[in-house]
């Protein structure tokens, strides 16, 4: 490894004590009698969330569990990265990079680490947090750019030939570019989603299929879209609240996720109710919230700055479609990418290396494993 500097997780001692204030003097809105999740975020789930906050979860035996595997950092191109980086012990194990999305966090795949660096078919795990997010440097970039230091955190730091690169929501942006920027050094890429119509596609270039997943993703967006849309217009307005009031943070985080689950799946489909918290905490230790909605309106103006769009490439792309992800037909898919697996799985949503560890394990082992 070149210019890398090992990484621990250790939140001084004040801040988890002004974190246990504020989480005591919230100041509750009141909420609509039974509306339950209809306005946003329940209140009296999030109060009882708070509750379990403040009197049963425990920051210290999480943050050992973090500093379980290795982390280092590395300034890539002027920015600081932070990033997990585990090595397979099989005989040759791919390298591998894995990029997670908002409003999750490098932990996205903590589950996951056991099961892709053990046995025969391994794979050298790196694991960074998204400029912007956690302990990487407090910057906003576009999904492009972040790309471009992956390739160097790659191919200079870590010094791999050609690796394969995974990843969903933002982390699907970013491979996307890496793949079509850097073909001959990406091996392939899965993905778990693959971007959304935003209505400038041509209808006569669009089948059936792909025009039925268009009026879905419309009338998703009304529903639930809200959050994208803030953070691709308002980011600091929303900023000041989020990185001021855990309780706020928590709320909106948690009305993201109860948008790809239904009640009683809310803890599971992000791993369970520590999983869900100990992801809340790293924005909440790192201020990094405002930064993290911030690259919405980055990649925005990237894309509205009439920026060339990224090519196709032939890069082997693999697609493990869960059920409570947007169903996008492969046709879709193919416009974007080099689809050569594309698997609809049994259960599952949005963050699928944390609800179902294994299934999404093996997704990755087969898939990868298989491109010759």
């Amino acid at each position: 490894m070149k210019n890398v500097t090992e990484f621990k997780v250790n939140v001084p001692e004040q801040v988890l004590d002004d974190l246990k204030k504020r989480l005591q003097n919230t100041r509750w809105p009141g909420e609509a009698e039974s509306s339950g999740w209809n306005f946003g975020t329940s209140e009296s789930y999030l109060r009882g969330l708070v509750q379990y906050w403040l009197t049963g979860y425990d920051w210290r035996k999480q943050e050992s569990l973090l500093n379980k595997y290795p982390q280092y950092t590395a300034e890539v191109k002027g920015v600081k990265i932070h990033f997990q980086y585990i090595k397979g012990k099989g005989k040759n194990p791919k390298p591998l990079i894995l990029t997670h999305g908002w409003p999750d966090s490098y932990y996205r795949f903590h589950k996951i680490i056991p099961l892709l660096t053990e046995g025969e078919q391994s794979f050298d795990l790196v694991i960074p947090s998204i400029p912007g997010f956690g302990f990487s440097d407090k910057v906003a970039l576009t999904s492009e750019a972040v790309a471009d230091l992956w390739k160097v955190l790659m191919t200079e730091n870590l010094s791999y030939d050609k690796f394969y690169a995974a990843g969903g929501d933002i982390g699907m942006g970013v491979n996307k570019a890496l793949a079509s920027k850097y073909p001959q050094i990406v091996a392939g890429v899965h993905f778990t989603d693959i971007g959304y119509p935003m209505g400038q596609e041509d209808p006569a270039t669009m089948s059936e299929a792909e025009k039925q997943f268009a009026q879905f993703v419309q009338q998703w967006w009304y529903a639930e879209g809200a959050y994208a849309m803030v953070h691709s217009t308002k980011p600091q307005s929303l900023a000041y609240g989020l990185n001021d009031s855990p309780a706020a943070l928590a709320g909106w985080i948690l009305s993201f996720v109860h948008s790809g689950a239904t009640t009683d799946l809310l803890e599971r489909s992000f791993g369970d109710k520590d999983a869900l918290l100990t992801n809340i905490m790293i924005y909440w230790v790192t201020q990094t919230i405002g930064t993290s909605v911030r690259m919405y309106k980055v990649d925005a103006m990237a894309q509205w700055s009439g920026a060339q769009p990224l090519q196709k490439s032939n890069v082997p792309a693999g697609i493990s479609l869960f059920p409570r992800e947007a169903q996008f037909p492969k046709e879709w898919a193919e416009r974007f990418v080099n689809v050569t697996s594309y698997r609809k799985m049994k259960e599952g949503g949005h963050f699928a290396a944390l609800e179902v560890p294994d299934v999404f394990a093996d997704e990755l082992r087969s898939f990868f494993y298989s491109i010759k």
